[in-house]
């Protein structure tokens, strides 16, 4: 019988999970065991894995699952050196030459196990199967309101941290901004049309932010991009790869602009086609905003796991497009799962 073992996160401030309750009960249905570990932190409660029939296993018990268990998490596992004997289903940041990357695939060489790699699920056509973009959006554009609304009170934005749902973030976003009695910034968004940008425009107009949308027929004359400087805030929402134009460029640090906040959903940094060359390293929670100039002031916001920011819907949603592809977890050779283990076998060391 397949075998999937749902683990505890172990990442900071990561609550969400990638099978709901209702989706492990239609597992389980359909002839496939699971067994969901006690948690801490998670977002959805135990009791409706209890509910659904899932076996319950004690907190990161994972390392002693049996062999033929395909563990299932979102983030990173514990970056200690042992060999991963297992199959697991999980984010892995391998496949892009990351140096916790190629630690990460030593560890599966050891092992003997295999990384199906969530971000290469995807269809015969290529496209992936599940995303997390649409709540990345969202949250992305509500921590570059709050790293504008502090500029407005003279001050870098402060730390940010998990919230209940989409109300209650909404509702404390919009208490702080009116609180500062001025008028709603103007939003530039790039990458309008897909799920990543489609988010940030939602937070965007329901903060009664006026949002001018951009796609690829905006983007198409490769620039430069003088409009986006006329915008408050900026938010890329476009993934980083070869031909992608440069949106901010660094002379955008010292030219006269209306701009002072980018939110960088996308958030590559690291990579060679940055579009956002004016910062060189991600945020955080604890420190959302990075000042990269003083007069005017830019402050730029890159966090890297912005959907952890709403876990309950965005655990719901990813949940919901993934589910179909767990279904066919009983034959790991085909579709989704043959096309990630090809993947896994053409980057993981000889």
């Amino acid at each position: 019988m397949t075998h999937l073992w749902v683990r505890a996160e172990q990442r900071p401030n990561e609550e969400r999970a990638g099978l709901t309750p209702e989706g492990a009960a239609t597992l389980i249905a359909a002839g496939i065991k699971v067994t969901v570990e006690e948690s801490s932190v998670r977002a959805i409660p135990l009791q409706g894995y209890v509910d659904a029939g899932c076996a319950i296993a004690a907190e990161n018990s994972w390392p002693e699952a049996p062999l033929d268990a395909i563990i299932f998490g979102l983030k990173e596992l514990p970056e200690d050196g042992s060999p991963l004997p297992h199959r697991h289903i999980m984010f892995g940041h391998a496949f892009k030459g990351q140096y916790s990357g190629k630690a990460l695939l030593e560890r599966f060489k050891a092992g003997g196990g295999t990384l199906y790699d969530l971000e290469y699920l995807v269809d015969e056509t290529g496209r992936r199967v599940a995303a997390f973009g649409y709540w990345a959006g969202y949250a992305g554009a509500a921590v570059t309101l709050k790293a504008w609304a502090a500029q407005q009170r003279g001050a870098l934005c402060g730390p940010v941290g998990v919230y209940k749902n989409k109300n209650a973030l909404i509702a404390d976003l919009g208490g702080e901004l009116d609180a500062l009695n001025a008028d709603r910034p103007r939003a530039i968004v790039i990458g309008a049309l897909g799920r990543v940008g489609t988010g940030a425009a939602d937070l965007c107009e329901a903060m009664g932010v006026d949002v001018t949308k951009w796609d690829m027929a905006e983007t198409s004359t490769g620039g430069p991009f003088p409009q986006i400087l006329d915008h408050d805030l900026f938010l890329n929402c476009i993934l980083a790869r070869p031909g992608t134009p440069v949106f901010v460029p660094r002379e955008a640090l010292t030219a006269d602009r209306r701009l002072t906040a980018i939110g960088d959903v996308a958030c590559d940094p690291d990579s060679d086609y940055n579009p956002v060359p004016v910062y060189d390293r991600a945020t955080d929670w604890d420190a959302p905003a990075l000042r990269v100039a003083d007069n005017p002031v830019l402050d730029v916001m890159a966090i890297d796991n912005l959907p952890s920011m709403l876990p309950l819907e965005s655990s719901q949603d990813y949940a919901a497009q993934l589910l179909p592809s767990l279904l066919t977890l009983t034959d790991l050779t085909a579709g989704v799962w043959g096309r990630a283990e090809a993947t896994f076998k053409e980057h993981v060391p000889g």
